[in-house]
This record gives structure tokens, C-alpha cells and sequence, in this order.
């Protein structure tokens, strides 16, 4: 792995994914591998510091692990569709809840690449991101709770989160809606003559929609700073993207555009730490906008409380053989770092989040005057009731 710098606190590869993931994902996976290769990574680092840097990456990755599973518990009965009763008592986290489990190492991999006033844009499926970008636990878990000392005051919930603070520019609930935000904020950087980079994270399915095509061309046209960062988990929502998806996917349309970029295995962490390293540092050379194709895979189904009956079961479990977290686990194992380690990172992420689970679960409502807070009222003077 390349050296990285990051402002977060502690926390080469090119071609092809693996053999492993593509068999486990089938073979229609193959007519989505096109991408130009960027040039070769940096020299490896000793072994000693590799393993280093691979702890921090998995330290992440078993911090959003750990959330998503917590947030998944904290969320059953939450959405009246799937058959709430009228008895029932409310779930901690109402609403729709979108996971990210089993992509975790894309997040982990591309953010320890980013400084702190560098920008990102997420997804619905978004808390990896939010929590690799620097986010602080207990505001983003109160968020999700709906409480006032949440990230947005409770106002945005999961599918909205954000925090400027660290860059993070928000979540969003419709698909491919992060491209063009990315892309104007990284033309407003050029036109600034400001330094930062914004990465761009976004689904398999969202290639299919009009904000991909406008977004990238856009970024290309004026050799804009933006990494776009395509998480393929192979499924849109429900649906498996590969039948509904004209030619040879997402890297192939980036590249007809002329966008270079790597697709990667992305359930290998130091793959995609490696090759978004090289494309960022591209990008901070004044490249103009480069694109990682991660290809992953969703353990869980479109929302927390989704079954997903949709999808072959054997195919889930040859998937979850390619957890990323285990492959992590065994790359740090094979470079020296002890089992005992290891757990006791597994073990504080878990009671990190145990004990935002129950800071969130203490903090106040909002009020409700504070429902007209931060409205602008376009209708004329006054306040907006």
C-alpha cells in the first residue's frame, strides 16, 4: 500500500477484480470490468507500517460494521409498510434505513485518501461514508434517533445526514442526486483556486440516470477536481442491474467520456485504499476528474427491514465468503498483527457504538417551534408557520 495523508484521527491495484468476488457474483460480472488503468501505485511501504495503515482501514471498516448493525436493530417495525401494529411500540429509528453492510471497505478505502476539507457527497445508503469522513458517532446515531443534538438536529435522519464540518456535503434519498451537487462543488473549487478534492459516491443503478451522464460530462468538459466513485453492488434497489443496464456498464460509459479511472475489487480494502490513492493523487496534479468503479456486493436488503426473498440465497452466501472484513482480518493476520488485536478492535467498535446507542436514545426531542428553524421563506417576509 501507498502512503496516504488523512486528517482523520486513527484511523496497486489495477485491472480486474479477483477471481474470488467475480465468481461469487457470476459471470455477467465481466462485461462491467472495462477501465482504463492509471499509472502504477507508489512503492510499497515496509511491513511494518502497511500494517499499520491496514489496522486503521480496518478499525474503520468495524466502526461502520458495527453502526450499521446497531442502527439495522434499532430500526425493526420502523417503516409501517412492512406491517407495524398500531400497538407496537415505535422503533428507535423510524423511517426507512438503508445499510451498507458488506461495502464497508469502499468507504474506508477512499476516505483514508481524503483530507479533512476535502468534500464528499453520499447516497441513501450513506453512514460508511459519513462515519470515514470524520463524522462523530453519537451526533450522527442521535440523527438517526431524530433527536435535537443529531448532526442535523434531527431534521435529516439517515437518508439526509450531513456535516460541513468535516466536508461532508449530505446524504441523499434520490438516486444519482449527489452527482451534480459533487460536480458544482467542484467547480466551484476550480473557479476559487482551492486545493480540495470532492469524491463523489454513488450506486450501480444511478449510471442509468440522466444526473451520470450530465455530471460526468460536465466534470470532464472543465477538467473538474472530482473523484466519482461508483459502489456496484449489483443490484438497483431490487433489481439486479446487469439486464437493465445497456453495454458494458459504468466504467466503460466514464470512459467513452473520456474519464480514466480503475475498477477494483471492492471488497479488498487495500485495493481500493491503493487505487483511489492514485487516482486522487492525479486528481491534486490537476487531472481533471478520475473514476473508481468499485465492484461489492449488499448483504442486506433495499432497507433494514427488507428480507430481500428477491435474491438467490446461494448466491448471498457465496458473497458473504468475500466479507471484506474478513479479508482484511487475514491480510493483517499474514502481516504480523495478533488475533487478540485484532478482536479487541472488533470488540471497542462494538462498545463505541453500544454507548451512542444509548446517548442517542437519552437525547431530547426537538421542539416543535423548532420545526421553522433553518427555512428560508421564498413567500416574503416573516416567519414561515
Amino acid at each position: 500500500m501507498g502512503a496516504a495523508r488523512h486528517a482523520r484521527e486513527p484511523g496497486a491495484v489495477q485491472g480486474a477484480p479477483s477471481a474470488s468476488i467475480v465468481d461469487a457474483l457470476g459471470p455477467k460480472l465481466s462485461d462491467n470490468l472495462s477501465c482504463p488503468a492509471g499509472p502504477e501505485t507508489l512503492p510499497a511501504m515496509d511491513e511494518l507500517t502497511s500494517r499499520a495503515l491496514l489496522l486503521d482501514l480496518y478499525r474503520m471498516m468495524a466502526r461502520i460494521r458495527a453502526f450499521e448493525d446497531a442502527a439495522e436493530i434499532a430500526s425493526q417495525g420502523g417503516v409501517a409498510a412492512w406491517g407495524l401494529d398500531a400497538s407496537a411500540k415505535p422503533a428507535l429509528v423510524r423511517g426507512p434505513l438503508h445499510l451498507s453492510t458488506g461495502q464497508e471497505a469502499v468507504a474506508a478505502g477512499v476516505c483514508q485518501n481524503l483530507q479533512r476539507a476535502d468534500l464528499l457527497t453520499s447516497t441513501h445508503r450513506g453512514h460508511g461514508h459519513t462515519l470515514a469522513k470524520g463524522a462523530q458517532v453519537v451526533p450522527m446515531m442521535c440523527e438517526l434517533f431524530g433527536r435535537a443534538t443529531g448532526t442535523n438536529k434531527g431534521k435529516g435522519g439517515s437518508m439526509h445526514i450531513a456535516d460541513f464540518q468535516v466536508g461532508m456535503l449530505g446524504a441523499n434519498g434520490v438516486v444519482a442526486a449527489g452527482i451534480p451537487i459533487a460536480v458544482g462543488a467542484a467547480h466551484a473549487l476550480k473557479i476559487q483556486g482551492l486545493p480540495q478534492v470532492v469524491a463523489c459516491f454513488f450506486g450501480d443503478g444511478a449510471v442509468n440516470r440522466g444526473p451520470f451522464l450530465e455530471g460526468l460530462n460536465w466534470a470532464q468538459v472543465y477538467q473538474l477536481p472530482v473523484l466519482f466513485v461508483c459502489e456496484d453492488n449489483r443490484i438497483s434497489a431490487t433489481t439486479p442491474t446487469a439486464p437493465m443496464t445497456a453495454g458494458s456498464g459504468s466504467a466503460a460509459r466514464a470512459q467513452s467520456m473520456g474519464v480514466q479511472g480503475r475498477t477494483v475489487d471492492g471488497n479488498d480494502v487495500v485495493a481500493v485504499h491503493d487505487a483511489a490513492q492514485a487516482l486522487i493523487a492525479e486528481i491534486r496534479a490537476g487531472g481533471g476528474p478520475r473514476f473508481l468503479h468499485a465492484v461489492t456486493y449488499r448483504f442486506k436488503g433495499h432497507v433494514s427491514v427488507d428480507t430481500a426473498p428477491y435474491r438467490d440465497p446461494a448466491e448471498v452466501a457465496a458473497a458473504k465468503l468475500n466479507d471484506p472484513l474478513t479479508q482484511a482480518r487475514a491480510k493483517l493476520l499474514a502481516l504480523g498483527a495478533t488475533a487478540a488485536a485484532v478482536d479487541a478492535i472488533d470488540a471497542a467498535a462494538r462498545e463505541e457504538i453500544q454507548s451512542a446507542l444509548a446517548q442517542a436514545e437519552a437525547a431530547p426531542w426537538p421542539e416543535p417551534a423548532e420545526a421553522y428553524d433553518d427555512i428560508v421563506n421564498t413567500a416574503g417576509a416573516g416567519p414561515w408557520h
